[in-house]
């Protein structure tokens, strides 16, 4: 295992500097699962608020464009493509995101916060059917590209 790169000599918190690496096309894919009872799976078509599924899909999207704002030591990368699929089961739904990019840095937290995002507005579009309903199994699935190549998460 490496050292953590967002630290300084001094052990402070910074921005790691990107400056010098070749931008390359990078991917990342992602998945959120959000658990909830059949009976709120099935009223999900007639939400009034509107399809939740739809709507998580946009949030999901745009949150992957607004991941620098939100986590302090993400660099603002250009997108050149961003989904957000969802799937969806007897008790519950799978999210998937992925990021791509041609930049000096990878897009593993911009698929991360898509899918997270997502998963965040499907429970409050439907929260009102359930407050229990649970957000599960946040991860990345795969990166490609930089410096550290390739990563496909392995199945446990």
């Amino acid at each position: 295992m490496s050292k953590l790169s967002h630290y300084n000599e001094q052990g402070q918190a910074n921005m790691v500097d990107v400056s010098a690496k070749t931008p390359t096309v990078r991917t990342a894919r992602a998945q959120a699962r959000v658990m909830m009872k059949p009976a709120v799976m099935k009223a999900l078509p007639s939400n009034p608020k509107g399809n939740p599924l739809e709507v998580a899909r946009i949030a999901g999207i745009m949150a992957a464009k607004k991941t620098a704002e939100l986590i302090p030591m993400c660099h603002p990368l250009p997108l050149s493509h961003v989904s957000v699929d969802i799937t969806c089961f007897d008790d519950g739904v799978e999210i998937i995101a992925e990021a791509t990019t041609a930049a000096s840095t990878g897009v593993e937290m911009e698929a991360l916060t898509a899918a997270t995002v997502a998963a965040l507005t499907v429970y409050d579009m439907t929260k009102a059917l359930d407050k229990g309903i649970e957000i599960q199994d946040v991860y990345l699935l795969t990166k490609t590209g930089g410096k550290s190549g390739d990563y496909q998460r392995k199945t446990l």
